[in-house]
């Protein structure tokens, strides 16, 4: 379980703050792919590094926070918050950075990044018995015994993609962010990295996050998606009935925008920009793109409208339906 409440985080520039994320509140359940979808700059990375507790200068926490189910050293289970959630890394919850196949140490070879990794969780270990526990893990993934020995530069994107999952998910944490985890591969291999990562969660029944701009990616394989515009979270609500009824006007203009096969019509992007998250508009923050937009949109921010149990979105315009 993960749950944010009212969390808000910005980044302290030498002219003022940028205000990346704006009073998110949301929970992932366990057992769940939760999604975050939206265009490039809408806060998407930098709420997955506050989520990971992955906070330092010059990005600063605001307001509110972070909670996870966990369990400590002894097994015995835990809350933790904002500020001692790094104390659990890859033993309760791990990330999968943007740009992940860029991560790895290009000097060291595969096994002595995982021994690194597991040592931190300050558990002895026996290397012969774990190497043979991380090949094991590496065949389930797809991979060879030999990429155990192999440094970086000797393996293909999808390969270095592939063992960054298995350091990630190697200690079974409860829950696995991942950022942009097909970016930079190609359609094939983006594919088998889905359906891959969709195996590993079912077997460990852990709750993984996943943030992607690219909605196909959320519709192939998440149960949950939260749509992200300019800081702020604006639609929520089962991954099928997003796709099938999306309620906020920007969530319905990013899936007509979709390609679909068979339909030739033309499709259009979103006219316009997003606001500057450095001095944000008054009311709602797509109101400018909006077609629907009335003068109400301009001057108040909507608030979060329940349209069942699981669905939400903050659009006025669902107050006169």
């Amino acid at each position: 379980m993960m749950r944010l409440n009212n969390l808000s985080a910005r980044y302290n520039i030498l002219t003022g703050y940028v205000n990346a994320v704006d009073n998110v509140s949301f929970e992932v359940m366990d057992n769940e792919i939760f999604g975050i979808a939206g265009e490039s700059g809408c806060g998407k990375s930098t709420l997955l590094k506050v989520m990971y507790d992955l906070v330092s200068y010059p990005l600063e926490i605001s307001d509110g926070s972070v909670e996870i189910g966990g369990k400590d050293s002894s097994g015995k289970a835990v809350i933790l918050k904002t500020g001692e959630i790094k104390k659990s890394w890859w033993r309760n919850i791990s990330y999968i950075p943007q740009g992940a196949m860029h991560v790895m140490n290009p000097v060291t070879k595969v096994d002595t990044q995982f021994y690194d990794a597991i040592s931190k969780q300050n558990c002895n270990f026996n290397k012969k018995a774990l190497r043979q526990e991380i090949i094991n893990y590496l065949h389930e993934l797809e991979l060879p015994a030999s990429v155990i020995s192999a440094y970086p530069h000797q393996l293909s994107g999808g390969m270095k993609q592939r063992v960054i999952i298995a350091l990630a998910t190697f200690l079974n944490p409860g829950i696995v962010l991942a950022d942009e985890p097909t970016t930079a591969l190609d359609v094939v291999v983006q594919r088998g990295i889905l359906t891959m990562l969709s195996r590993v969660q079912r077997k460990m029944k852990n709750s993984m996050v996943i943030v992607s701009h690219d909605m196909g990616v959320h519709y192939q394989i998440t149960n949950r998606l939260g749509i992200m515009y300019a800081g702020q979270m604006i639609e929520i609500g089962p991954t099928e009935e997003i796709f099938s009824t999306p309620r906020h006007p920007y969530t319905q203009m990013l899936i007509n925008a979709l390609p679909r096969i068979g339909d030739l019509n033309q499709k259009e992007g979103i006219p316009g920009t997003p606001p500057s998250l450095k001095n944000p508009p008054p009311g709602c923050r797509f109101a400018a793109r909006c077609p629907k937009a009335t003068d109400l949109c301009r001057v108040k921010q909507p608030e979060v409208f329940q349209i069942n149990d699981r669905h939400q979105a903050s659009c006025h315009l669902l107050y006169d339906l």
